[in-house]
């Protein structure tokens, strides 16, 4: 701020009144141009005291806690700066306490004149004018001038110019207390934006090929407290990592990044997986702060024998979804940084072709259209309806339906899947959907069976077996209507053939589509538990979006050595 001493020199011939507003004019301009609270307060009590023919003038504002007034600006002979009396103390506390202005003009006889500030700095003080730095929330400080230079005593008049003075200077104070607010959001953003960049860079980067894991963390504000990891172990076994730190802000944040480089310093030992959180554990509990922890799942996968060994400390179950049926892997292990001598269990899958998702509570806290949560239940759903999909199409596919609900927390999914084993498609073709056209499926089945070598007595089951399984979309699923049409597609995969049968047909419930009891005496419905019994897996699935189903049906075949690729 600068303004020439000469500005707020009154005019020549003036009368008080146009020298006040003069005054009022110049002081509000130059206050409005600062931003810098010192440097405000300082010039207000430099002409204050310089219009008020005063000895000395002072501003005190109130300090956080509200207990306290302090001298953050001075005008005159002695240096009162810091100085902090109570609130209520003096004619100043006064001042603040009434709301209003205080005329003394005869300070040996009030109470309340703070006398011993005279024997500390020497100064003799006669009399004291002061009116509160008001705002529509309250006083914030006091503005007082000591002694007029003639020797004469406040009055009335010069109360209303003191508080007329004071109104722009509590302007003042309160747009630099805005200033520095918005400094400070800054700052945070930064740093916040700084915390960002450093928790993505401890994500590791996706692997092309035929590499089993992916993860997608979504964090719900600008830094996540989520994290996942995976990377190599010497002997060929792949470590994974996933974790949620309680709470938010950068504290999560600074013991997320610790939490998940203690998880890979240690998970690079290869340690078992309940040893390999116990040790991180102990060092989380002699660093993390009271009130916070770490739930955390760490694992290792095979690729040789397919098998998943894991260990949670209180983190979500793993759900492996195998044959169109999910099933829960959970664990009770403490979460990290309660109990440093806590211990955990493992727990170990055979994932074979199958899915093993593992995921924060963000995903499961996700809310609906009517603002509930989806849980677990709304989560195996939305994974179930992209069952069709290739991993990756399919993590993005549920984590898109995720975001477009409400997420109300950070959250983070992790998938473990072999890549499918390479197919060759056989045969793909649709028919209508009416009884006359089973037949060129029954035709164009055999021939492509008969082409890849399938012996006859197999052959013919498997074709009985697709024949029952369209005839029953026809009956079930189309009610016999004849509108909407079959998509038929028959794959060679490594160990033996894939049928898929599509419909556009409405859902139906996957349920009571089971083998019946062969004890009942009722005629039909035997094709299910034909199916059964010739196929080696088969399952039915509702397609995206609700529109239509799927069955699909493995064959394993007994292989020649030329027979493999």
């Amino acid at each position: 701020m600068s303004v020439a001493p000469a500005a707020i020199i009154p005019a020549p011939g003036g009368d008080n009144d146009s020298r006040t507003l003069a005054l009022l004019a110049d002081l509000s301009q130059a206050l409005a141009e600062s931003i810098d609270l010192e440097q405000t307060l300082a010039e207000s009590a430099r002409r204050i005291a310089l219009h008020m023919h005063a000895e000395a003038a002072a501003v005190f504002l109130l300090d956080k806690d509200k207990l306290h007034l302090e001298c953050r600006a001075c005008a005159g002979p002695v240096d009162v700066l810091g100085l902090r009396l109570a609130v209520g103390s003096g004619v100043v506390g006064r001042t603040l306490t009434e709301n209003t202005g205080q005329i003394v003009n005869d300070t040996q006889h009030d109470p309340d004149v703070l006398h011993s500030i005279d024997k500390k700095t020497g100064f003799r003080t006669r009399s004291i004018l002061s009116a509160p730095l008001a705002t529509a929330r309250g006083p914030i400080g006091v503005v007082e001038v000591i002694n007029k230079r003639d020797g004469g005593e406040f009055d009335t008049h010069d109360l209303d110019i003191l508080r007329l003075l004071a109104a722009p200077t509590a302007l003042a104070v309160r747009n630099a207390h805005m200033a520095l607010a918005l400094v400070e959001q800054q700052r945070i953003k930064r740093e916040l934006e700084m915390a960002r960049r450093l928790q993505k860079s401890l994500l590791p980067k996706r692997r092309r090929g035929k590499f089993p894991l992916l993860g997608i963390n979504l964090p719900a504000n600008e830094i996540s407290g989520d994290f996942y990891d995976y990377f190599d172990l010497p002997d060929g076994r792949i470590a994974f990592v996933i974790g949620d730190v309680s709470g938010k802000g950068l504290n999560a944040a600074f013991l997320m990044v610790r939490t998940a480089s203690l998880l890979r310093w240690a998970g690079k030992d290869g340690l078992a997986p309940a040893e390999w959180l116990a040790r991180v554990n102990v060092e989380v509990c002699s660093a993390v702060n009271e009130g916070m922890f770490v739930c955390a799942l760490v694992g290792q996968y095979d690729p040789v024998t397919r098998h998943a060994v894991f260990a949670s400390a209180g983190f979500p179950p793993a759900l492996l979804y195998r044959n169109g049926v999910f099933e829960e892997f959970g664990a009770d292990g403490p979460p990290l940084g309660i109990l440093d001598d806590s211990s955990y269990e493992q727990r170990e899958v055979a994932l074979g072709q199958d899915s093993l998702y593992f995921f924060s509570d963000g995903a499961t806290d996700v809310r609906d259209a009517d603002r509930n949560t989806i849980g677990e239940a709304g989560l195996r759903t939305l994974i179930k309806r992209y069952t069709s999909l290739p991993p990756a199409a399919r993590l993005r596919a549920v984590v898109a339906e995720l975001q477009q609900l409400r997420l109300v927390d950070d959250t983070t999914v992790l998938l473990l899947e072999e890549p499918a084993p390479e197919q060759r498609s056989l045969l793909s073709f649709s028919l209508p959907a009416r009884a006359e056209n089973l037949y060129q499926l029954r035709v164009a089945l055999r021939a492509a069976l008969d082409e890849n070598g399938i012996e006859r007595n197999l052959r013919d089951k498997l074709v009985l077996a697709v024949d029952e399984a369209a005839a029953n979309i026809l009956r079930h699923a189309y009610r016999g209507t004849g509108q909407g049409e079959i998509i038929f597609k028959l794959t060679r995969e490594a160990d033996g053939l894939r049928f898929e049968l599509s419909d556009q047909a409405p859902p139906v419930d996957v349920a009571c589509i089971k083998p019946r009891d062969l004890g009942e005496c009722r005629p039909g419905g035997l094709g299910v538990n034909f199916i059964d019994a010739l196929m080696d897996e088969w399952f039915i699935e509702t397609l995206p979006r609700r529109c239509g189903n799927r069955l699909t049906m493995r064959k394993k075949l007994t292989l020649n050595p030329g027979d493999k690729e």
